[in-house]
């Protein structure tokens, strides 16, 4: 798909520049007279002391009983809010042998409170990426990755699936990542062979598999809502891939609303996840001018003819005849209720925004992203949930990760305002702890400062 292959390119024109460590303070680490959301439900824990000593939250509580020694790292929090790290689940970090302009892409996601990601286009040195963050060679987010894409590009025949399936499984790569164009039977092949040998499978629905042959088969996420509108078309089988456009958004006036129970229903008995990147139909698809995200501030950490690459992106969409902008505005409030039918039906939602892809600025879009979910119906605690309790739930590490609590990895941001009130609160980042690292925001503003490409 013709978006995949820019995608590919902007990871390769991004530029590389150095990230010092000096300012990064490791070691015990103690937040005084804190807001603690610690997100095990809705509430505001007021003026906490919060301790982290080697990756831990070892104390949440008053400040009286409070221990630590006279070599921590005090940070003054008062009037502050701290929460559990985010997780960006549908990240892309550059395909490519050079292992510097991923170190570029990890600290955009680190700098914004992003402390996990998971990768949705892998390559073999994603693996000694991870390994690397994983020992603290290098500063980055807790990295989840996939293996390179089965589409139809890749794989050609059920044998050359099969075959590539174990050989990911082999190597240590995470998850499958399917791109579109697989067949009936490759995707069969994939789908049996990855159950086999236990790795699960995520990302893009195929036009040729369809919605509800993807959810009797298993997958363990279904990314960008893809074929959910398909699904609700009818007569979709006798519908040219072409005429349908990019997760449905040409036919989706044809959607029938009363088969979303339905598609609930089957997400929900099969436990398949949904990461909806919303952010990509509210930026790219919209009719929104294309100067009001060209020149968003954000736009200065990518080179300037990715920027410009994007922006030819959203206007040759436009500009096709198929492209209609009052549809596109009720697509795009389609897309919103089938997130809303999600939380409202018990099918888990992640976090993900398809960064770096057109306007989405890694770790500066997951906040856009958690904005468009409160937007499409979610309170902003259901929207904080998606990238904290809910990946913690995904990822079966629910007993250390995604909440505030003795024991928990001390993956945590601190905010000026509370999130609670206001979603656009996440932005405000006074300071992000990684472990056992404590990046203040002068740290953080000053390799910010060097990722500029203008």
């Amino acid at each position: 798909m013709r978006y995949c292959w820019i995608l590919i390119f902007c990871l390769i024109q991004l530029q590389v520049n150095g990230q010092g460590t000096a300012t990064v303070k490791q070691g015990e680490v103690v937040f005084r007279n804190v807001n603690v959301i610690p997100m095990d439900r809705e509430r505001v824990l007021a003026n906490q002391t919060v301790v982290v000593k080697d990756g831990k939250i070892t104390y949440v509580g008053e400040a009286k009983n409070a221990k630590y020694g006279k070599a921590a790292t005090l940070v003054e929090a008062k009037g502050k809010y701290l929460i559990p790290g985010l997780a960006e689940m549908h990240a892309h970090v550059p395909p490519i042998d050079n292992l510097e302009p991923m170190k570029e892409v990890l600290m955009l996601f680190a700098a914004n409170g992003i402390t996990t990601i998971r990768g949705m286009l892998g390559h073999p040195r994603h693996l000694e990426l991870r390994s690397k963050i994983n020992s603290g060679e290098i500063l980055g987010p807790h990295f989840y990755t996939t293996g390179p894409s089965f589409s139809g590009q890749s794989v050609k025949t059920p044998e050359q699936a099969a075959t590539m399936v174990r050989q990911q499984k082999a190597a240590g790569y995470n998850y499958l990542k399917l791109h579109p164009g697989l067949t009936l039977e490759t995707f069969d092949a994939m789908a049996s062979t990855a159950k086999e040998v236990n790795i699960p499978f995520v990302g893009h629905v195929s036009f040729d598999v369809g919605i509800w042959r993807a959810i009797n088969a298993g997958y363990s996420s279904i990314d960008h809502l893809d074929g959910f509108i398909e699904g609700l078309v009818p007569g979709i089988d006798s519908m040219k891939q072409e005429q349908v456009g990019l997760f449905g958004m040409f036919v989706a006036d044809k959607a029938d609303t009363t088969r979303i129970p339905k598609l609930m229903q089957g997400l929900k008995a099969k436990n398949i996840w949904v990461v909806p990147t919303q952010a990509l139909a509210e930026r790219w698809f919209s009719p929104i001018p294309v100067e009001q995200f060209s020149k968003a501030p954000e736009m200065v950490y990518m080179a300037p003819e990715v920027r410009r690459n994007w922006a030819n992106s959203k206007k040759n969409l436009q500009a096709n005849p198929q492209y209609n902008a009052a549809k596109m505005k009720d697509y795009i409030q389609l897309r919103r209720k089938l997130i809303l039918a999600c939380q409202q039906n018990g099918v888990g939602l992640l976090l993900g925004c398809d960064a770096p892809q057109i306007f989405n600025v890694p770790g500066f879009s997951t906040h856009q992203e958690l904005k468009y979910l409160v937007d499409a119906g979610l309170t902003p605690f259901q929207a904080l949930q998606t990238g904290t309790v809910n990946v913690a739930k995904y990822l079966n590490q629910t007993e250390n990760t995604g909440t505030i609590k003795v024991g928990a990895v001390s993956d945590l941001i601190l905010l000026a305002g509370n999130p609670l009130q206001d979603i656009t609160q996440t932005r405000r980042i006074e300071g992000v702890m990684l472990g056992n690292r404590w990046l203040p925001k002068t740290y953080l503003q000053q390799q910010l400062q060097k990722l500029k490409k203008q």
